[in-house]
């Protein structure tokens, strides 16, 4: 079983092709992720990168880990499990959006 890396410091522009080509100089990529934002469609500058044996993945993770990538400096290393996350809240966070002074009487126009 191969081993999944992070890959961080992606420039905006690149693509999981490149990313794919890049990574084969140390062996065989079983797969190449750029994340891109739901809304824009845009890069977030990291992705992930599968390689087929964990010796490649080693390889890969020395070859590239601070290495100069389409102009940007690249952090690679093992990829960790998605941490559980608390619930988010609401806009606002939790306050229903509704900013202070809401308990403060309303002010009466005396014109």
């Amino acid at each position: 079983m191969g081993k999944k890396l992070y890959v961080g410091g992606l420039p905006y522009s690149s693509t999981q092709d490149a990313l794919a080509e890049t990574f084969s100089q140390a062996g065989t990529v079983s797969s190449a992720t750029i994340i891109t934002d739901k809304m824009t469609g845009r890069s977030k500058g990291f992705g992930f990168v599968e390689m087929s044996t964990d010796e490649e993945a080693q390889a890969a993770i020395e070859m590239f880990n601070g290495k100069e990538f389409e102009g940007r400096t690249l952090t690679v290393n093992e990829a960790r499990p998605l941490e559980a996350r608390p619930p988010r809240q609401g806009f606002g966070g939790g306050s229903g959006g509704r900013g202070g002074n809401f308990d403060r009487p309303k002010r009466q126009n005396n014109w």
